[in-house]
């Protein structure tokens, strides 16, 4: 069975690019524009990644993130966020959301394949 992924960015080619990657190597993806959207799938498919985007309209990744860790049915979830150049959360910040890799935009669409392989492999072994 493939690993499902979400895939939350407010810009359609980023989501497009990383879907594609993503889907070549076996996932099953699923696309979100915003953070409210996001939510409602990772409840419904129940991922086993999530890769948001930090600055997103209706609810950011951050919120995301949050609102994810406190529900007792995703708060196991990996996060991968991407975030503008220059960006950074503070360690605190990362761990009190989840989110255990952060990626500066522009990023290369290998790199996010070979760090998604990598979370969902430390995931599943943890299973």
């Amino acid at each position: 069975m493939a690993l499902k992924v979400v895939v939350a960015d407010d810009e359609p080619h980023i989501r497009h690019v990383i879907a594609l990657k993503m889907q070549k190597h076996g996932f099953e993806v699923f696309a979100a524009a915003d953070g409210e959207e996001a939510l409602d799938l990772v409840l419904q498919e129940k991922p086993d990644l999530l890769i948001t985007d930090y600055q997103m309209p209706v609810m950011s990744g951050l919120e995301l993130c949050r609102e994810m860790r406190d529900r007792s049915q995703t708060a196991h979830i990996p996060i991968l966020m991407l975030t503008a150049r220059g960006f950074d959360l503070s360690d605190q910040e990362r761990q009190a959301s989840g989110i255990l890799h952060l990626m500066s935009k522009p990023f290369s669409p290998a790199e996010v394949l070979a760090k998604a392989q990598e979370l969902t492999a430390a995931a599943v072994a943890q299973e």
